[in-house]
């Protein structure tokens, strides 16, 4: 088994690494692949040094897998490339997840829908993964009418830049801006790019994105995208409407119940989800459960979760994993 991790360099491309080690799919060759601002650098591999090659070389060593976090150009333009020469890609980036040909995959949900013929799976948005996780097993019990999130998101989901310029405003430093504005001490509703009608590309990702995961289009969703000055987690603050009632009791049990959910909720003792306690782990944490006494049917939640784990590199290995386990590569 020979995997590729293009875009190895990355904030994203090193979790990858990490997440690879961790679970210890073994592959027979490890190809860490970067931009030609990394050609020649070394990343480790289960304590083995790797030289970071380019495409084209990669391509000539036919990799089985091939996990993509390098943006939406580079993705567009070599993961057909990738899947000629022989690989299936798991690919991180926005490029293929609107794609109605292309399979939208969080592995707890709808892992069940892959097949021999996908030879491009998308990883969904860091934010859609941790909200649908929580959503999924609601959607399945009392079928969700329409969701109000608001998203209190991490530095990290703007990558390596955006951390070194939070870390130069704290030590006084003036350095390369990330940001149009300080976020030291500061948080903006800006996550991406704005559109004509005034939503930003990452709040429209939040609702596609989470409508053909849980493959209803009719649930309605609304979205404000927060960059807060956190380094590592998003943090979600949401509200759900549902078609039939429910008991609190049962929510806590479903939730419970969830494979890759922690529920952290008891206010008497100030326990609830925070990206410091979330940061480095897999789980996706829940809490503040609580009915909304304003609207007949509706839900609370707050949703935390490592962006750059479970919202990106533990995803796609869980992908990958699946994919060996049920022989489809």
């Amino acid at each position: 088994m020979k995997i590729a991790i293009v875009g190895a360099t990355g904030l994203v491309g090193r979790e990858m690494i990490n997440v690879l080690e961790e679970r210890d799919l073994g592959p027979s060759l490890f190809i860490p692949v970067a931009s030609a601002n990394s050609f020649g650098k070394q990343v480790e591999f289960n304590g083995e040094p790797y030289v970071v090659t380019d495409h084209e070389t990669a391509l000539g060593l036919r990799p089985d897998i091939a996990i993509f976090s390098a943006g939406k150009e580079v993705s567009r333009e070599w993961a057909p490339l990738y899947v000629s020469a022989g690989a299936t890609v798991i690919d991180n980036s926005s490029a293929w997840r609107m794609d109605p040909e292309v399979p939208l995959i969080v592995p707890e949900i709808n892992a069940g829908i892959l097949t021999k013929k996908d030879k491009i799976i998308a990883n969904p948005n860091c934010s859609t993964i941790q909200m649908v996780l929580a959503l999924a097993p609601l959607h399945r019990k009392y079928r969700i009418k329409r969701v109000v999130v608001s998203t209190y998101q991490s530095v990290t989901g703007t990558g390596a830049k955006a951390v070194k310029q939070l870390e130069n405003e704290r030590m006084g430093i003036t350095g390369e801006m990330a940001y149009p504005y300080p976020i030291d001490r500061n948080l903006f509703p800006h996550g991406g790019d704005f559109l004509p009608n005034g939503y930003t590309t990452e709040e429209v990702k939040l609702v596609k994105e989470t409508q053909k995961i849980l493959d209803d289009p009719t649930i309605r969703i609304t979205a404000t995208i927060v960059r807060v000055p956190v380094v590592g987690g998003h943090s979600e603050a949401v509200n759900i409407e549902f078609e039939h009632d429910f008991e609190l009791e049962e929510i806590y049990n479903l939730l419970s119940g969830s494979t890759g959910i922690i529920v952290k909720d008891d206010p008497s003792r100030n326990i609830y989800p925070m990206p410091a306690d979330a940061q480095g782990k897999d789980e996706v944490f829940v809490g503040r459960i609580r009915r909304d006494e304003s609207n007949p049917r509706s839900l609370n939640l707050f949703i935390v979760a490592d962006n750059l784990r479970k919202g990106a590199a533990t995803n796609a290995i869980q992908i990958a994993q699946y994919l060996l386990s049920h022989h489809l590569i």
